[in-house]
């Protein structure tokens, strides 16, 4: 990636370094939820599962709050998110779709069982006063 005019080098390498991180991060959960799913027996369905774009839509309305239920459980109860990481709406078209496949509940005890909550681990981030909520309304 070319360095913008008006960004020193020092600034520059700070910046990219970020992004990688932010990208290790992505990767990181992504393969945690990979794992998951292949135990839960989705072994050929997990890249579909997983792929979410600007076309994805929730399959039914009545089952948002249920996948948002759920995914909140997962931060709060699994290390499948790592400690003060804002939700992604992505997680929530997963947990909607496993919803839809009846395989919501076992891909969170899955969850829980393969990333537990570690003793002293605190549930949110230094300073911040509750977990992030993803910003679709309620219906």
């Amino acid at each position: 990636m070319k360095r913008p005019d008006g960004l020193n080098t020092e600034e520059w390498q700070k910046l990219n370094y970020d992004i990688y991180t932010l990208r290790q991060i992505r990767r990181e959960v992504r393969n945690r939820w990979k794992h998951v799913l292949e135990d839960l027996g989705f072994q050929k369905e997990t890249d579909s599962l997983l792929s979410v774009t600007k076309l994805s839509t929730i399959s039914d309305s009545k089952n948002t709050r249920k996948a948002r239920e759920i995914l909140l459980k997962l931060a709060e109860e699994t290390t499948i998110f790592p400690t003060g990481w804002e939700l992604s709406e992505r997680y929530l078209f997963v947990v909607d779709r496993l919803i839809a496949l009846d395989a919501a509940e076992e891909f969170f005890k899955i969850a829980r069982r393969t990333y537990p909550k570690k003793p002293g681990v605190p549930c949110l981030a230094a300073g911040q006063e509750e977990l992030h909520c993803l910003p679709f309304p309620s219906p």
